[in-house]
């Protein structure tokens, strides 16, 4: 976000809204011996889509798989989670990743990807499972119908691929989803129910060791013991909160010994709280603190891609000093002009003025202008939110649309504060990649951190997500017990 003195006026345009991504898709491989394919197409937009598969296994236990199908209309795999794929023309080979090789008898392990086609969409019709057809059933090998069955399977059957499973985790939602976290931090929690890595490190003043703290388990809450036990008797500052989706899109604070720059790393024990009833500690921002990385060559949307985001924030530690956003923001930590950022911003700044009431308010920070709406004057749907913990989204299509939600993180649903065109001057999106946690886009390599705000959780996601992702990540969210 630019200070108001650099602030440069883009003259309004009018924004053509891109029609239809058309129908989705789904369609059921009822062709093999001894497993079932469910392939959807759970989101589409011009000239790409993306898309779910769930391997249902019919027959016996499965220890590491590969699935084979050939595309129809020529389509192209961009992009791929929860496992591997090579493509030779229309032929494409998916095998399994680390975690999910094993499928039992009448178990299902699922998959999505980010695509591109041409003129048409067609979705495949036919699946095979370590050179085996799908047929839907354990009996010989039929030749495959090229429309979907309308008779249910007795077999056990997974539920549509965009449902996730009841332990999914706001990435596991995503994915499922067709729009797959490329970036996700979190000091509280595992955001992938099979997560069991490093959330983020910890530096001790006494003899500047430092620590990393993990999860208690798989897919669980930070181990907030380790941190008491390193930092007893000294203070603790948080140097760098990992990317827990694999992109290795870590942010460290913007200061000599992190990301370069002039702010400071937070302290690590301002704030603490229980997550499903264990202990957890906050990214504690306060003026002089901030974090950054930079992204554009490790899968975070540039340019005019479509892109989500997700934070889980609190309503009582706030300022209306620029900004705290989270979010995609400048490689050369300038501001480089009207969408060159495309990030949540929350806070009680009224950037446009006529403003009603005090905030905090989840706002699109998208460089040169906190926007409440689809214009600089005051959106009248947007509401403060005050709870001790609060979800705020962000989506934006990178051509025509965004939109902006928030709601109380402990109960209730996502509440649309915005959905419509971008602003003029904003269409289409120069996004440049980088991440920022804490501050502005043209902050902190020269100068300081103005914001206050705290980080529980948050994502990056690939694409455009649907409401009923958004809705479910909310859902997990308030399951998750912040207290």
């Amino acid at each position: 976000m630019k200070i108001p003195r650099l602030r440069l006026w883009i003259a309004a345009g009018v924004a053509a809204v891109i029609g239809g991504a058309g129908a989705l898709t789904t369609t059921t491989a009822h062709a093999a011996t001894g497993c079932r394919v469910d392939y959807s197409v759970s989101s589409q937009w011009s000239g790409g889509f993306g898309a779910s598969v769930t391997i249902t296994n019919l027959g016996d236990p499965v220890n590491g798989w590969r699935l084979t199908w050939s595309f129809p209309s020529g389509q192209t795999i961009t992009q791929l989670w929860n496992g591997s794929y090579t493509q030779s023309g229309s032929q494409v080979t998916v095998t399994n990743a680390s975690y999910n090789g094993s499928i039992p008898t009448g178990g299902n392990t699922s998959f999505g990807f980010n695509g591109a086609f041409g003129g048409t969409n067609t979705a495949p019709t036919s699946f095979a499972l370590n050179g085996v057809t799908c047929t839907g059933s354990t009996g010989p090998s039929t030749t495959p119908s090229s429309t979907p069955s309308n008779t249910p399977s007795a077999s056990p059957s997974a539920s549509p691929s965009s449902t996730p499973q009841a332990s999914s985790k706001p990435c596991d939602i995503y994915a499922a989803g067709g729009t797959p976290c490329v970036a996700a931090h979190s000091t509280t929690r595992a955001l992938y129910r099979a997560y069991n890595g490093n959330l983020y490190q910890v530096r001790r003043s006494s003899d500047n060791a430092t620590r990393n703290i993990g999860v208690l388990s798989a897919g669980g809450v930070a181990n907030a013991a380790a941190q008491d036990s390193f930092c007893s008797g000294t203070t603790c500052v948080i140097t760098v909160v990992y990317d827990q989706s694999g992109r290795g899109n870590d942010v460290w604070y913007q200061g000599s010994g992190g990301a370069g720059g002039k702010a400071t790393p937070a302290k690590a024990t301002t704030e603490s709280l229980t997550v499903g009833g264990s202990k957890a500690y906050s990214l504690y921002i306060n003026p002089g603190n901030s974090y950054w990385r930079d992204g554009h060559t490790t899968g975070v949307p540039t340019g005019s891609a479509p892109e989500g985001v997700y934070m889980v924030t609190s309503g009582t530690h706030v300022n209306s000093g620029c900004c705290f956003d989270y979010g995609n923001s400048e490689t050369t930590r300038r501001a480089d002009g009207a969408g060159a950022m495309d990030a949540i911003y929350f806070g009680t700044s009224c950037w446009f003025g006529g403003c009603s009431g005090s905030g905090p308010w989840v706002q699109a920070d998208l460089e040169y202008g906190l926007y409440p709406g689809g214009s600089s004057s005051w959106n009248p749907n947007q509401r403060a939110f005050t709870s001790k913990f609060v979800t705020a989204t962000l989506k934006n299509n990178g051509t025509s649309r965004f939109a902006i939600k928030g709601s109380n993180a402990q109960s209730g649903s996502l509440y649309t504060l915005y959905d419509g065109s971008l602003p003029g001057g904003y269409n289409p999106m120069r996004k440049q990649g980088a991440i920022i946690l804490g501050s502005g886009g043209d902050c902190c390599a020269t100068n300081t951190n103005l914001s206050a705000g705290t980080f529980y959780e948050g994502a990056i996601v690939s694409g455009y997500p649907s409401d009923a992702t958004e809705n479910a990540v909310q859902a997990d969210v308030v399951a998750a017990g912040y207290r």
